[in-house]
């Protein structure tokens, strides 16, 4: 376990981190947790055992309020503050390396806010599970900064996710961003758990890390020396919305 400073405008606070790597990274997936876990929730645990497996380097932090041992999220100034800080330590531990942004619902909208503001300018951001709206509610839309972004962005839904219904107006979003694909879970719900079926956290967090790698080869977000992602199969789909541009 380690950390790093926030610098908040009540003062630096220090959260934590946990670092996973192989010896000689592809890129780094710098992972952020939801809203209502932490960063060792089986399903993050899952994902990142498999990144590492597949030669990604791993760094999972924490959001000052749940270091605070508060349950509910603070000011979103707070969390793109926390997303500066540790793109700031993920560059300084693996120096030269590309660094993409990567977050479960919360955390992936916290980091696209700080990568619209120019807070961070990421390899690559990696959306699981983007909360486009509250269930229920799609006319409050939490996409106007996403045009702004000029990185590669990956959103990996679950086509019953009640956070991007209806699929149509979640495509019109899409089509608005200037470099974005999706990675479609058929039957799949925000946390990814399919209809029919019964998979523990950790084995389907672990089934996204093909689809994420097979986008980041695709990009060619890897380091130079690395020699690349190894080969991937996923049974995770690619959206007709797409857009590789």
């Amino acid at each position: 376990m380690t950390g790093f400073e926030v610098d908040l405008p009540a003062g630096s606070t220090r959260v934590s981190a946990l670092v996973q790597a192989p010896a000689d990274p592809v890129a780094v997936i710098l992972l952020a947790h939801g809203a209502g876990a932490g960063m060792g929730h089986p399903f993050l645990t899952g994902l990142a055992d498999a990144l590492v497996q597949a030669r990604f380097a791993v760094e999972r932090f924490v959001f000052p309020y749940l270091e605070a041992g508060r349950r509910m999220p603070g000011p979103a100034a707070h969390a793109m503050a926390t997303w500066t800080a540790a793109m700031r330590d993920a560059e300084q531990r693996f120096p030269g390396v590309p660094v993409i942004a990567a977050g479960k619902s919360y955390g992936g909208r916290m980091a696209s806010m700080a990568a619209a503001e120019g807070l961070i300018a990421p390899a690559g951001l990696v959306y699981l599970g983007y909360p486009l709206h509250p269930p229920g509610a799609p006319e409050k839309l939490r996409a106007a900064h996403l045009p702004a972004i000029t990185a590669p962005q990956l959103f990996v839904e679950g086509t019953r996710d009640p956070f991007i219904q209806p699929l149509e107006q979640f495509a019109e979003v899409v089509a608005t961003c200037q470099r974005a694909e999706v990675a479609w879970v058929d039957g799949g719900g925000h946390s990814f758990d399919v209809a029919g079926t019964k998979r523990p956290a950790h084995e389907v967090g672990a089934s996204l890390a093909d689809p994420v790698a097979e986008w980041v080869a695709r990009r060619g977000i890897t380091s130079s020396a690395s020699g690349g992602v190894p080969g991937h199969s996923s049974g995770v789909r690619r959206g007709p919305q797409d857009r590789g541009s």
